[in-house]
């Protein structure tokens, strides 16, 4: 089998090493995805364990369609009945780029037809009642190139189940495990997150930490499908709760809201790591993070961005008072998302790298201190 894993922009590597760690083969990145070759079991293994993947989906079949008619034909030689049964529900959809076909409803509605002809002809009935479990179809047609994809997944992998509540500026959970990971966090260091909102970062850097698959508490579109086995599913769970561990972690993270606080210390609850999180009401203004000669200490946070929580001039004092108070540590590394154009010059120091990334729709940077 192959699949494609649909990932923000800008961390397809780090998808792609996540992949091949693993076990994974013929793994490929390309902009906003990547692939790799795999079995029916790891359609359960993926989703489980991905952290940085938006979500895994099954490559049924690609073609060429710089024409209806050819979409159609080329839909309908694909071995639908392989997975979706004649009482299936699929519904379709998807995007074109850069193709002749552009009408999405009208895409759709092709697909659609052909994918019913051929599981009627296949199934021997003239009736699909599609009462039974969903298998929802996306298509994606770029460059008059189309690609008929299963939704595995369902609900996206960032919908992790322990963040039910939202705050009024979620990070993605898949980005935050994105700069975990750019931190090459291993566990040993010291970690503080002074803008923590609902908790995502120290969640997910509990989670690195203690090896703990982020999608053990949720459950996944393709587990309701008769293709595959309950068992498989089970063996996913077992295998990765095997490969986790325990430590004495030092993760902080602080808001000067208590509501987020509270919400936070829920969250990490829900994710079974609240006991390798220590969680504060405090002002990053005022920041002042405690040192030890036997751990190197890393910020990872995300402030507001005066887009969509604040107003631009508040976010700016906020990142000036922010700076001067990190300041005082000369031996902090730091990893800081903002949108902010103008963030290094309120902070008050000039990057020493920056990575372009996307949280959500949001055009990002990730200013790096070392």
């Amino acid at each position: 089998m192959k699949f494609c894993v649909p990932c923000l922009f800008g961390i397809e590597g780090l998808c792609a090493d996540e992949l091949k760690r693993l076990g994974y083969e013929n793994v490929t990145t390309l902009n906003g995805q990547v692939l790799f070759s795999g079995e029916k079991k790891d359609i359960a293994k993926a989703n489980i364990n991905i952290r940085t993947g938006e979500r895994v989906l099954l490559i049924i079949g690609v073609n060429a369609a710089n024409t209806f008619d050819e979409l159609f034909d080329a839909v309908k030689a694909m071995p639908w009945e392989d997975y979706i049964p004649a009482d299936g529900a699929f519904p379709v959809k998807g995007h074109s780029l850069k193709s002749k076909l552009q009408s999405i409803p009208d895409c759709q509605r092709i697909i659609k037809k052909a994918v019913v002809e051929r599981l009627r002809a296949k199934h021997k009935t003239q009736t699909l009642s599609e009462t039974a479990a969903k298998y929802p179809i996306q298509f994606a047609i770029t460059d008059d190139i189309a690609t008929l994809y299963l939704d595995t997944s369902g609900d996206p992998l960032y919908k992790r189940g322990y963040r039910p509540a939202l705050s009024a500026a979620p990070l993605r959970e898949t980005l935050a495990a994105a700069i975990v990971k750019l931190s090459r966090y291993k566990g040993k260091e010291i970690i503080y997150d002074p803008f923590c909102g609902s908790g995502t970062i120290p969640i997910e850097a509990a989670l690195a930490a203690t090896n703990r698959a982020p999608g053990l508490n949720r459950s996944f579109i393709a587990g309701s499908w008769n293709l595959l086995d309950k068992k498989i599913w089970t063996d996913a769970k077992d295998e990765a709760k095997s490969c986790e561990y325990k430590g004495d972690y030092i993760i902080h993270g602080s808001d000067i809201d208590p509501k987020y606080i509270e919400a936070a210390k829920a969250n990490a609850q829900r994710a079974g790591v609240l006991e390798y999180i220590r969680f504060e009401t405090a002002d990053a203004a005022s920041f002042n993070p405690a040192q030890t000669q036997s751990h190197s200490t890393i910020v990872m946070t995300n402030p507001p961005y005066g887009e969509r929580v604040m107003e631009k001039s508040e976010a700016e004092e906020l990142y000036r008072k922010f700076g001067a108070a990190v300041r005082e540590h000369k031996e902090l590394k730091m990893y800081i998302l903002s949108s902010h154009t103008e963030f290094e010059r309120t902070f008050g120091k000039k990057a020493t790298k920056k990575r372009k990334l996307y949280n959500g729709m949001i055009k990002c940077d990730l200013f790096m201190y070392f």
